[in-house]
């Protein structure tokens, strides 16, 4: 039955949007451990992601969906990223409530009432913290040192930013938009768009069980390059002339002066200016400082209108 078809009585309560990657071994067992956990207390829904698996993950999520009609999926032609998965799986999801997990049967379906139960006390986003993590010291160390320098800069106390188990409310979701490595600040992007009631639940974390993880090293550096993006793009996306403009002046000043001096030396006492370093500075200070200018402008005119957003393309949906 399609989406349109149905009666809003028979809406879910829960979405759960789940991005993966390879991970057609885990997906049976992933929906009896969510049926075991969630069908007492909400109707649900199941959204997966499948961000271009090149096994059969897409079959057997077809074939898992027969005769279950509260599962959906979408199917990716190449590998995206999980933010993308992300934003696509809650576009379509139809809940009041979403919740995010991992596939690869490390995050628990057990957690999931206790995190909506509190968005219902008045929460607006509870994200998961692996107190006890059963990953290897490659990735804990840095992820506990990527954790602290993103609760440092944006002001957010989480421990653990990059835990896929999240619950929001849909409206959290309805305001912001993933792409890139984003899907790790979307506590920081629902503050930014006025939700700031955010929780943090500890959350069972289980060893992987099959296959092999998905993100290397590699992630932090990305995920450390998107914070500045943000933190940027937030701080001067409505006025970068406020930024280059800045940068601008202060070069174009300080070329200035250096020019006049210069000036002064030539004009005055006649001093000899080709083999003077300063000159050189003068100039590339000017120089610099008209670039920046420039770049203001630019930004100024670009940020009048909004860029479109990264096609994806999907090569089938259930």
């Amino acid at each position: 039955m399609s989406n349109e078809l149905l009666d809003k009585a028979e809406l879910p309560q829960i979405s759960l949007v789940i991005p993966l990657l390879n991970e057609s071994e885990s997906l049976a067992e992933l929906i009896k451990r969510i049926h075991d956990a969630v069908s007492d207390h909400y109707h649900y829904e199941i959204i997966f992601v499948d961000d271009g698996s090149t096994d059969d993950s897409w079959d057997v999520i077809k074939n898992l969906a027969q005769d279950r009609d509260y599962i959906h999926g979408i199917k990716f032609r190449r590998n995206y990223g999980k933010s993308t998965a992300l934003q696509k799986g809650f576009e379509r999801a139809r809940g009041n409530y979403v919740v995010t997990m991992d596939a690869d049967l490390q995050d628990d379906p057990f957690e999931i009432p206790e995190m909506i139960t509190m968005l219902k006390e008045g929460y607006e986003l509870v994200s998961g913290w692996k107190k006890q993590r059963y990953d290897p010291i490659t990735k804990t160390i840095p992820s506990r040192f990527f954790n602290f320098v993103t609760s440092l800069v944006t002001g957010i106390k989480l421990h653990d930013f990059n835990c896929g188990l999240k619950a929001y409310r849909k409206e959290v979701l309805d305001s912001i938009y993933l792409y890139g490595e984003m899907h790790r600040y979307v506590p920081l992007l629902a503050n930014w768009e006025g939700f700031d009631k955010i929780g943090e639940k500890v959350v069972h974390h289980h060893p992987r069980k099959y296959g092999e993880s998905k993100f290397g090293i590699s992630r932090f550096i990305k995920g450390f390059l998107d914070l500045v993006t943000l933190v940027f793009v937030n701080t001067f996306n409505q006025r970068p002339m406020h930024f280059f403009g800045t940068l601008g002046t202060l070069f174009l000043g300080i070329g200035g002066i250096i020019t006049v001096y210069l000036a002064i030396l030539k004009i005055f006492f006649h001093e000899y200016l080709s083999r003077r370093p300063l000159l050189i500075f003068g100039v590339l200070f000017l120089v610099l400082g008209v670039q920046f200018f420039s770049i203001g402008f630019l930004g100024e005119m670009v940020s009048r209108n909004q860029p479109d957003r990264h096609p994806v393309n999907i090569r089938d949906q259930i």
